[in-house]
């Protein structure tokens, strides 16, 4: 079984770490001087009741278990990244060798320039394709990348910028399959900087 290779983000990146710029969102509220009681509600009606809620996704709980292990496969990398070095981390449990290829070499780069991220990447992963019919169960998962918090260093303290081109919210999509005993594994990661989100 093996899935194409994909590099997880663009070899500037990769090459250089970054630090992620801090987006901060800032809510306005409002006071007011007016002083006359509010007014009541209107009474209930009886109107028919509210239509019953959308009816239960019946492959709920495969997703789950498909975000579960992308998700997974995320803190651990995350936890490579900040040492630079998949020592101690538990990545092959779920990902495959196709899909950390590309992460093994980041880390590669990031250990002989001296570099580590002290900051994280944003997620909002879905399950956008799945097929439990195939000889092996496949899904795709879909994953809004941000950058906003990541931050990178070289193990001086210097931060390193992300390049100007990158882009701090993009796309990436990864295969995941079941294999046995209901594991499910990423087998390819693609991310696709020109695809914004």
């Amino acid at each position: 079984m093996t899935a194409r290779q994909a590099r997880p983000r663009t070899r500037e990146l990769a090459l250089c770490g970054a630090v992620g710029l801090s987006l901060a969102l800032t809510g306005c509220g409002g006071s007011s001087d007016d002083t006359k009681p509010p007014t009541a509600l209107p009474a209930a009606s009886s109107a028919a009741p509210e239509p019953s809620a959308s009816p239960v996704d019946p492959d709920a709980a495969v997703k789950a278990a498909v975000l579960a292990s992308y998700s997974s496969m995320w803190v651990e990398q995350m936890k490579a990244y900040r040492v630079a070095s998949p020592d101690g981390t538990k990545l092959d449990d779920f990902a495959t060798l196709d899909a950390l290829s590309a992460f093994e070499r980041d880390l590669a780069t990031m250990k002989k320039n001296n570099t580590r991220v002290t900051g994280g990447v944003g997620h909002e992963p879905e399950v956008t394709a799945l097929d439990l019919e195939a000889k092996i169960p496949t899904a795709t998962v879909e994953d809004c990348i941000d950058l906003s918090k990541w931050k990178a260093e070289r193990t001086s303290g210097e931060v390193i910028p992300l390049p100007t081109a990158q882009p701090l919210r993009y796309v990436a999509a990864a295969t995941v399959e079941r294999w046995d005993e209901d594991r499910w594994m990423v087998t390819e990661y693609k991310p696709d900087g020109s695809r914004s989100c």
